[in-house]
């Protein structure tokens, strides 16, 4: 496996994401910023946070697979949100929830960043993706 996720010993330990990525592959796979689209380019989840949280790590692991990756491939993720706020964790958690078993979601090293809009109005999430495969 050419990606090993580590929490060390010195730095907090969390639940959702490592903290450190040793990718050791020799193919790097960038995926574009994945927002809450069906196939058609239609916006699910109109309002929810959760939901679409849910819809773009689908969309993640779509374009991971195009790629021939997982997530356990993936040594970087950055998730930008609109109008972030620490009481939006619970359902951003749960978007995260809705799909780990079915994606098998690896927590990989990982940024959360605060916007005040994305390029569309009603996106809430966008989540890129960088992975290491051999």
């Amino acid at each position: 496996m050419p990606v090993t996720l580590l929490n060390p010993n010195g730095l907090m330990k969390p639940d959702v994401y490592r903290q450190v990525a040793i990718a050791t592959g020799t193919r790097q796979v960038h995926i574009a910023g994945q927002v809450a689209y069906d196939t058609e380019g239609k916006l699910v989840a109109r309002g929810d946070l959760a939901g679409q949280v849910a819809q773009a790590y689908r969309n993640v692991a779509i374009a991971l697979a195009a790629a021939g990756a997982t997530f356990s491939d993936v040594v970087r993720l950055t998730i930008y949100v609109v109008d972030w706020k620490h009481e939006l964790m619970p359902a951003f958690l749960a978007g995260i929830e809705q799909v780990s078993q079915e994606l098998r979601i690896v927590p990989a090293p990982a940024s959360l960043i605060g916007v005040s809009v994305l390029f569309e109005p009603g996106v809430l999430v966008e989540i890129e993706a960088t992975a290491v495969v051999d």
